[in-house]
């Protein structure tokens, strides 16, 4: 006798009933989609906590569950790992420019992508600001004082990290506010930069650099970066907000190519609009990014000092106009290296 006859009913039975009961426990077999966020380096603590409060009320609205990767770097670094073909769904940066050369050289999104969200793109902003060892030994108060011999100061690169290209700006930009012309802007660039005794890939190298293994007198970070060195380094710092400053936009925008390749545009799209509503502003403004949301930014005042500031566009005509003049290779940035060493 034949028993597979026998067998392959019973085995088809049990098979459906599992089907059933995992339908009925509201499990799946089929994966939901997964995202992957690229993003600069000092956002990886903000997303870790962003992307769980998403995926719970994407699945309460839609009934799907999503998964959401992180990769953080150099911003610079990360938009040409893009460039290259890293495929990610979402970038999530700290400067226009580095979405813009995705849409200029790569054709991965339209030029006009900061239209798309409020705010430029930009649900959040930040400020550049000094770090200092406690008591503030140097007696820094000001970008000036970065400039004065003996002072050294961890800066990350500019040529790879918005974090360093925001130091520079607001550093020059701050003679400009004062009523100083661009000769006495670069000058003061000059001597800061001179200044730096290592120059790091991201910002996360450059807290690591200063606040662990000791090298110098201050830190030149965004604001939304001290309190998490000093929830992991200890209150062993002073943050010192100079008299003008670069206000930071951190903008955001889908990746056209990649999302409408994997299907993930719905998904995508949906992820980015969260980090304008309540629930996201809040978290962000843990994270001492300041939000958007007026009424949370007058909940967290305390958090975030009043402070003068000025814009990208303001002093410099944008981010891509001073990608061009200041950081290109050759530009003012290469050549203000190139003098301090010949000095």
């Amino acid at each position: 006798m034949n028993t597979s006859s026998f067998r392959a009913p019973s085995i088809l039975r049990r098979s459906l009933l599992a089907l059933a009961l995992a339908s009925s426990a509201g499990l799946s077999f089929a994966a939901g989609p997964t995202l992957l966020n690229v993003s600069y380096d000092v956002a990886r603590e903000l997303y870790k906590e962003i992307n769980p409060a998403f995926q719970k009320q994407w699945k309460q609205s839609t009934g799907e569950d999503v998964t959401i990767n992180q990769s953080h770097g150099g911003s610079s670094k990360q938009a040409r790992s893009v460039l290259e073909g890293l495929e990610a769904d979402v970038i999530t940066m700290n400067q226009s420019s580095d979405i813009d050369i995705l849409a200029t050289r790569g054709k991965l999104l339209p030029e006009d992508w900061a239209k798309r969200l409020p705010n430029n793109a930009s649900p959040t902003t930040s400020v550049t600001v000094i770090l200092v060892r406690k008591g503030n030994p140097k007696g820094i108060k000001d970008w000036a004082d970065l400039a004065k011999p003996g002072t050294s100061v961890v800066i990350p690169n500019p040529k790879v990290t918005g974090n360093g290209r925001y130091t520079y700006v607001a550093a020059w930009g701050s003679v400009l506010k004062a009523g100083g012309n661009a000769t006495q802007a670069r000058e003061l660039v000059q001597k800061i930069f001179a200044n730096v005794p290592v120059f790091d890939g991201g910002g996360r190298a450059a807290t690591t650099t200063f606040a662990q293994r000791n090298i110098g007198d201050a830190l030149a970070t965004f604001e939304s970066e001290v309190n998490l060195i000093k929830a992991e380094f200890g209150d062993n710092f002073d943050v010192v907000y100079p008299k003008s400053t670069i206000l930071a936009e951190n903008p955001v925008a889908v990746i056209d190519k990649v999302v409408d390749k994997k299907g993930t545009r719905k998904q995508a799209e949906a992820y980015l609009k969260f980090l304008y509503t309540e629930e996201a502003q809040a978290i962000a403004a843990k994270h001492q990014l300041r939000p958007r949301s007026p009424a949370l930014l007058a909940k967290y005042a305390k958090d975030f000092p009043q402070v003068t500031t000025f814009t990208i566009d303001e002093y410099f005509g944008g981010w891509t106009k001073a990608q061009k003049d200041h950081f290109d290779d050759g530009a003012i940035y290469d050549q203000i290296l190139a003098a301090g060493k010949k000095s």
